[in-house]
Order: structure tokens, then C-alpha cells, then sequence
């Protein structure tokens, strides 16, 4: 795995990995290996090799001790080591050293530790007083970053202290996003990640959260700058507002509400597939000057910065869906690692975080806090008060309340637009824009990211399917383009994508829509052999949920063609396709999603009796009841949670009425 890969994994300040192999070839102590795995051996009580540097009077020494620190601890057991030695307590006066440099430097080491140490290391980080020199080291950034000319220099130490910030608030998140408000009243951008990552479900921080703070909020959702980096701006404090809902005044929410919405309309509305390859001509355009000018060697300095090679390990970064289909952020942007020189890759990087960013909110917006009875496989935590809205008990009325959330986000949601935006998103990237960034190293990046948001959006027409009524979608004529759109998705390249995001998001919406379509009694456009086909492509996908989606999706097919003549025969395909997931699959959830779209698919009908007979539905059931009674019994404590059991004790159950009714219809 490249230095780049692991740094991005976890959070960590790969500048400083990459000074470090940089320092290492100049003062040639190591002969060119630093990535030696020797452990670092010290005597008890003596101290560890980097302290003195620390306190030398270089300052290039004292940068390359941070760096040296900042290498090391990335290996997790040489970390209590430094603990013990105080490493917080002599790297945080660092913070506030004269040398810019050894400030970014000693800021990202303790970024490395904070992110590679856990909950434990922060927590003991925060005892050792990092807070302290945090603190003043926020402020002066914030001060200087309004003097000119040293808005460069200043915003690398700024970024790593707040990505230290970041990484501490996993710890207490209240004290932090205070801090955070009261240092940096006009925040950067790696700020407002932070602030967007810690106000989500945060009890603590909703209580005493002022109207300053949501003043400032407010004041950033109303700008207009056009640059991506202000978009991008805009979006996280839109998020960081939908978090902080219920702390908003009753006067200002229905006007909040709209601004937010506005924000996320504009963001979702720009066009990444022609935006992107027009920021490239710029950067090329740019380029050719320099040269001209006799700066080419510079602009190859900058661009080289980071290798190709460990640019294209980029994308680990992702969201993923919370138990009750919220999109919880793994925020692993690193837009702040670009190198200088690269503007319009950090604006192209900008505008897809943006579109990703925005996604996410509306996905948030449309799900249930309740998980339905037909998403069990996604069953949340136990805790009861997950299962009841917040703020219900205390008799919370207000306009953005979750009593009447729904009516006022579903009339921002089509004021806006937004489901025939999220729908545009979900059509595979540009073709334009994929050729640019596959012929350009340093933009391949980008490629991951534009899928991903095609996957976000998919995600997001999942619940908007789920929770909005189809009218207000645009009726039977919308829904079955709907179904034409995602039918060509899938089934319009040479063979099924098997990209398993992509399959998840897919399916999901499939599933949503075709549920709406069978209860409305709409025609539908795709075949029973491509859901056949989906089906086995499904199956060989190793996300459960993709299984149990492309099993409902079976069931829903073959529970409205049991209603129709002549239909027997595609039945018989159908029910042999479940009959073999719920008796080899490995995991009992898909078993019984297999099991109860038998149920839905032979449950009535001549169509559906005569295909069941043909397939000897009744002994295969018969066989196939103790084998899984025994699978719950010997697997179920140990590898599901209690609903996941609670529901298949449920299928459990109908199996055994069910094959009561066959035996009923067999004696007919």
C-alpha cells in the first residue's frame, strides 16, 4: 500500500510522511530507507531519540524531529512509548513556534497520533493539555489569515490544526465544536468539515448551541460567491443547519429552510460533466503560460509534489448507509493535500464533494428514523429511543419538529425540484468528463468521486421512492420513466455493472419503485428475464444487502405476474431461482428474504399453484423447514441481532402455515 493509501485510511498528514522521506535523502543519515521496520528500542526512563531535537535551536532540526515522529507513529505500538515520554507536552509548544514550518509539522504529528491512536490516545492527548496551545494556535491562524500574502503558508498550519480538532472531537464534541465557533468565526473549508462530521446526532452540543453560531451558519448559506470552493462552503454549512434543526429559532425556520434547500438546488444543478473538462483546458491554458514565461520548471516542481502513482490510491473515502437508511460520512476528504499549483483540481475536487455532500443531506432528510418491516435486514441497534422521534417526549412543536418535518420538507423538496435533480444524477458520469481524468494522471482522482455521486443519488432516489408519494413525483407516466431510466442502467451495458456500490444503490431504488408500481397497478417495463438476470448477478455479489434487494425485487415480479394468465411457466423460473438461494446460501438473512418472496410469489392464484406443483414446491419446503430451524438455532445469537432473529423467527413461523396452505391446496 502506498504512503499516500495509508495516510488517506487514516486520517493522517501525508505531507509530513512525504517531508520526512524528503529530509531523510538530504541529510543522508539512512541511506535511503526510511521505511525501515525495525522497532524503535529505548531504555526505561531514558528519553526517546526525537525529544532533544525537539528542543534544538534549528529549526530544520526541530521540523525533522516532528516529521520523524509524525512517521513513526503510525505504527500503533510505538505510541504508549511516546505517551509516557510526554510527547503531547513537548510537541504542543511546538504548535505556536516561530518557523511556520515546524508548527505545520509538530500539528501534523499530533494529527497522526490523535488518528492512530483512537479514543484512548485522544482522550489522554486532551489530559496532557493539547487543547491549550490549540487554542491560541487557532486564533493566531485565524488572525492571519486576513493578512495578505500569507494566506498560503498560514492555511497549511491552519488545515492541520483543524484536522487535529477533528480527530479530538470523537472525544468530547461539545467543548470542540465550541472551539471551533469561537476561534474561527469565518471558517475554512477543512473547518466546516469538522463542524458538518460533529453536529450530527449530537444531544449535547443541540442543547447549548447559541444563536451566534447558527447566525454564522446562516450568514454562509446566504453568500454568493460562484467559485466550487465556496459551493462546497455552502453545502457543509447547509448540512451542519439540517443537523442543528431543532435549535433554530421558530421565526427563522421556515426561512432557513429555504436558503438550505436553495443551496442544495444550485450545487446539484451545475454540470460536473462539463464543468470538469473546461477546468482542465484552464489548467493546461495556465500552463502553457508558464512555460512561456520560463516557469515550466516551477509548475513541474508543484505538480510533482505527489506522485502519480500514489495520487490514483486516492479514493478509500465513502458514506455508508446508517441501519435505519441514514448516510452516515466517513469523512476522508484530503482536498487540503493537493499541492499548490493545482487550483482547478482542487475546484473540480470541490464541486464533486459538493454534489456528493449534498446527496447525503437529502438522503438524511427523506429516511424514516423507523426501519420498515421489509428492511429488516438492515435492523438498527436495539436502543428504544432510536424508535421514537426526537424531541416527541418533551412535546416539541415546532415548525422543523419531526411531527410535521415531513410536509415541510417534501413542499422544499419539490420547490425546488430536487427529485428531477437527484434523478439527472443518477445517469452514469460524462463521457467527456471520464476521458479527461483518464488521460491525466493527477486527475484520474476524480474518477471514483464522479461515480460516486451517480451512487449517492441513487441512494437518494431510494428514499425519495420510500417516503414521498408518487403523485408529488409525477404519477404513473413519471414512475414508469423512472423504471425506463433504471432499467437502462443496468441493463443497457454489455453485462450488468458489478461495481458493488453501484449494485446496492441500484437495486435499492429498484425495489422502492417497483413496490409503488405493483401497489398502483402500473405496467412494468422490465422483462422477467432481466430481473432473472439481475438476480444471478445479484447473487454472485458478496453485500447481503444486494442479495436480499435482488431477492424482493424477485418477489415483487412474481407476486404481480401470479395475477396474470399464462404465466405459470415464468413462475416456475422464479420460484427455482429462490428455491436455491434459501437453500444454499450462507447467510440466514438472505435465506429468509428468499423464503418470503415464495411466500408472496405462490401465495394465491391458478398460475402460481400450477408453477408451485411443477416444481415440487411442497417437498422442497418440507426438506428445506428443519434444516433452517436447525441454522437458527446453532447460528442466530452468534452472528445476527435480536431482530434480525425476532424476524426470522417470524419466517420460521409462515413457513411452517405455509406449507400448512400448500398441503391444503395439494388435497384439493
Amino acid at each position: 500500500m502506498s504512503t499516500r493509501a495509508v495516510a488517506r485510511e487514516f486520517n493522517v498528514n501525508f505531507s509530513n510522511v512525504s517531508h520526512l522521506q524528503r529530509r531523510f535523502r538530504e541529510f543522508c543519515r539512512t541511506s535511503n530507507r526510511p521505511h525501515n521496520r525495525r522497532r524503535c528500542e529505548t531504555r526505561p526512563g531514558s528519553p526517546h531519540p526525537a525529544s532533544s531535537p525537539l528542543q534544538s535551536p534549528s529549526a530544520d532540526v526541530r521540523e525533522f524531529a516532528c516529521a520523524s515522529i509524525s512517521r513513526v507513529v503510525q505504527q500503533s505500538q510505538t505510541i504508549p512509548g511516546f505517551l509516557q515520554r510526554d510527547a503531547v507536552r513537548r510537541l504542543g509548544p511546538l504548535m505556536l513556534d516561530r518557523s511556520l514550518a515546524v508548527r505545520e509539522t509538530a500539528t501534523g504529528a499530533l494529527r497522526n497520533l490523535s488518528a492512530c491512536g483512537g479514543h484512548e490516545v485522544c482522550d489522554d492527548m486532551v489530559k496532557q493539555d493539547v487543547m491549550t496551545p490549540l487554542t491560541a494556535l487557532l486564533r493566531e491562524t485565524n488572525a492571519a489569515l486576513s493578512l495578505k500574502g500569507q494566506k498560503n503558508t498560514v492555511e497549511d498550519v491552519a488545515n492541520e490544526a483543524v484536522n487535529l480538532l477533528w480527530n479530538l472531537c470523537n472525544t468530547n464534541v461539545s467543548w470542540s465544536v465550541h472551539l471551533v465557533i469561537w476561534t474561527c468565526p469565518a471558517p475554512p473549508l477543512s473547518l466546516a468539515h469538522c463542524l458538518h462530521t460533529v453536529t450530527e446526532d449530537n444531544a449535547e452540543l443541540l442543547c447549548s448551541m447559541n444563536n451566534a453560531v447558527l447566525g454564522t451558519l446562516e450568514s454562509v448559506l446566504l453568500s454568493s460567491q460562484a467559485d466550487m470552493s465556496h459551493t462546497l462552503l455552502r453545502t457543509l454549512a447547509a448540512g451542519s443547519v439540517w443537523n442543528l434543526k431543532s435549535s433554530l429559532p421558530t421565526a427563522h425556520q421556515a426561512q432557513t429552510l429555504t436558503a438550505l434547500m436553495a443551496t442544495l438546488s444550485q450545487c446539484l444543478e451545475l454540470d460536473a460533466g462539463t464543468l470538469i473538462p473546461q477546468l482542465r483546458q484552464v489548467e493546461v491554458a495556465r500552463s502553457a503560460t508558464a512555460s512561456e514565461a520560463g516557469n515550466m520548471e516551477d509548475h513541474q516542481a508543484a505538480a510533482g509534489n505527489m506522485p502519480v502513482e500514489e495520487m490514483e490510491d486516492d479514493e478509500e473515502e465513502g458514506v455508508g448507509l446508517r441501519k435505519n437508511g441514514k448516510a452516515t460520512k466517513i469523512d476522508k476528504d484530503f482536498s487540503d493535500l493537493l499541492p499548490r499549483g493545482k487550483e482547478e483540481l482542487r475546484e473540480a475536487t470541490a464541486l464533486l464533494t459538493a454534489q456528493q455532500t449534498s446527496l447525503e443531506i437529502i438522503v438524511n432528510m427523506c429516511c424514516s428514523d423507523d426501519p420498515s418491516d421489509d428492511e429488516w435486514e438492515e435492523a438498527s441497534s436495539s436502543d428504544e429511543s432510536e424508535m421514537c422521534p426526537d424531541g416527541l417526549s418533551e412535546g416539541n412543536t415546532s415548525l422543523l419538529s419531526p411531527l410535521c418535518l415531513s410536509a415541510e420538507v417534501h413542499a422544499a423538496l419539490i420547490n425546488h425540484n430536487i427529485p428531477e435533480k437527484v434523478l439527472k444524477k443518477t445517469q452514469f458520469p460524462s463521457s467527456e468528463a471520464m476521458d479527461v481524468c483518464r488521460h491525466n494522471p493527477t486527475w484520474k482522482i476524480l474518477i471514483k468521486k464522479m461515480h460516486r455521486v451517480q451512487y449517492r443519488a441513487l441512494t437518494c432516489l431510494h428514499n425519495m421512492l420510500s417516503t414521498m408519494d408518487a403523485e408529488s413525483l409525477g404519477g404513473a407516466a413519471a414512475l414508469q420513466a423512472v423504471a425506463q431510466h433504471l432499467s437502462t442502467l443496468v441493463f443497457s451495458p454489455p453485462e450488468i455493472p458489478k461495481e458493488e456500490e453501484f449494485l446496492e444503490a441500484v437495486t435499492s431504488a429498484m425495489r422502492s419503485l417497483l413496490q409503488i408500481i405493483a401497489y398502483m397497478k402500473i405496467p412494468q417495463c422490465m422483462t422477467p428475464q432481466q430481473m432473472m438476470s439481475l438476480s444471478e448477478a445479484a447473487t454472485c455479489c458478496d453485500v447481503v444487502s444486494v442479495r436480499v434487494n435482488a431477492l424482493a425485487i424477485l418477489g415483487i415480479t412474481g407476486s404481480t405476474l401470479a395475477k396474470e394468465n399464462g404465466t405459470a411457466e415464468t413462475l416456475q423460473m422464479i420460484g427455482n431461482a429462490l428455491l436455491q438461494v434459501a437453500t444454499k446460501d450462507a447467510n440466514l438473512v438472505v435465506c429468509g428474504e428468499a423464503l418470503d418472496a415464495l411466500f408472496d410469489v405462490f401465495a394465491d392464484g391458478d398460475e402460481a399453484e400450477r408453477a408451485a406443483e411443477n416444481i415440487n414446491l411442497l417437498s422442497a419446503l418440507k426438506a428445506l423447514q428443519p434444516v433452517f430451524k436447525a441454522k437458527i438455532r446453532k447460528e442466530g445469537k452468534g452472528k445476527y441481532s435480536p431482530e434480525q432473529l425476532c424476524v426470522l423467527d417470524n419466517v420460521k413461523v409462515n413457513l411452517r402455515r405455509f406449507i400448512g396452505y400448500l398441503e391444503t391446496v395439494v388435497k384439493k
